[in-house]
């Protein structure tokens, strides 16, 4: 067996494991983002937006939609890689990956693309439960995907760099609690920049997430606060610096015992 064969079987099993461990224990990782994305709609879309009115052009529940599908695959492509690592450091069995022929690289990516996945799962599912609430339409499918891809790839890389510095179970919610949440929802989700005044709208700028939502509203929708070519280019300069983080890291062997 040639050395590239290894490597994919080494790959493939990181990845199916990941799967499989977030399809097993479903009603606490695909099922609460639906709930909870369900009754996003009933207050916000319906209650709430009806008073609203329009968006864009855009009834206020179609507007939010793309915003509440990312929202989801942050929080998951995230949560799926940081308990997981974090959870290899826990039971020792970090160093039997270390010490087997797989790269550093390639360990990082097994665990990057089961974040991927996760938020792959879990963002069709919100998707048929939006379908409930109001129709969605798709401006440019490829940038769809590609937005996607690369918001689920930087936030899965920022719970691995998460997880190697966390030393307990306490640390692995901090990031979530006191910087995640608070940038979501300050992203753009539930309205436009636009409509703030002069100083928070500037402000706002600085949060990358306001980027993703944005690139990926204007994928769905054809409407943004923010250029496209801004959202690519922050997604791609936010992904090689935490890819170059996570690999020296992992090189280093930092935070890894536990």
């Amino acid at each position: 067996m040639n050395h590239q064969n290894v490597n994919w079987i080494a790959f493939q099993t990181i990845l199916v494991k990941e799967i499989l461990r977030f399809i097993r224990i479903w009603p606490q990782t695909l099922l609460p983002p639906a709930i909870t994305t369900a009754l996003y709609f009933i207050i916000f879309g319906q209650i709430i937006g009806s008073r609203i009115g329009d968006m864009g052009g855009f009834s206020y529940s179609e507007y939010i939609a793309p915003g509440l599908i990312m929202l989801t695959v942050i929080n998951n492509s995230y949560s799926n890689v940081v308990s997981s690592f974090f959870g290899a450091k826990f039971q020792h069995y970090v160093e039997e990956l270390q010490v087997s022929p797989m790269s550093n690289l390639l360990i990082i990516a097994g665990y990057i693309t089961g974040g991927i996945a996760r938020g792959f799962f879990v963002g069709v599912i919100v998707t048929i439960v939006t379908l409930f609430f109001t129709p969605i339409s798709i401006h440019n499918f490829p940038l769809t995907i590609i937005i996607f891809l690369l918001t689920s790839a930087v936030f899965a890389l920022a719970g691995f760099i998460n997880a190697i510095f966390a030393k307990s179970f306490d640390d692995i919610s901090i990031i979530p609690t006191f910087v995640l949440t608070p940038l979501t929802y300050l992203g753009g989700i539930f309205y436009s920049v636009s409509l703030l005044p002069g100083f928070w709208e500037k402000l706002s700028y600085f949060n990358p997430i306001l980027y993703m939502v944005n690139g990926f509203r204007y994928s769905m929708l054809g409407i943004s606060d923010i250029s496209i070519g801004w959202t690519l280019t922050i997604l791609c300069i936010l992904f090689a610096t935490l890819c170059f983080i996570a690999t020296y890291l992992m090189n280093k062997g930092i935070g890894l015992k536990y």
